[in-house]
């Protein structure tokens, strides 16, 4: 788990990270828009070799942002990991 903090020092963002794929990311609505998670997705790739991620259909702003960051849909599932009926979005970085 990566997590960064504001100037404050709370917890304003984290990843986390099993094996070289991304598991989850959370920015606080507050800080999105700031570059963080382009600056965490970053780190992840260099630090942790970080090359691929699962991400929900249902949120084409992710989607997009994960392919601005050089990822792309390699596979659709119609269904999440507990089978519910949220089509995942299964990404590789080019």
């Amino acid at each position: 788990m990566v997590i960064a903090e504001g100037d404050d020092s709370r917890p304003v963002a984290f990843m986390g990270i099993a094996g070289h794929k991304l598991e989850m990311l959370f920015i606080a609505p507050e800080e999105r828009g700031k570059g963080l998670g382009k600056e965490l997705i970053q780190y992840g790739i260099s630090r942790y070799s970080i090359n691929e991620l699962a991400v929900n259909e249902q949120n084409p702003l992710a989607k997009g942002f994960y392919e601005h960051m050089g990822f792309y849909v390699y596979k659709r599932t119609a269904c999440d990991g507990q089978g519910n009926p949220y089509p995942l979005l299964y990404m590789r970085l080019k």
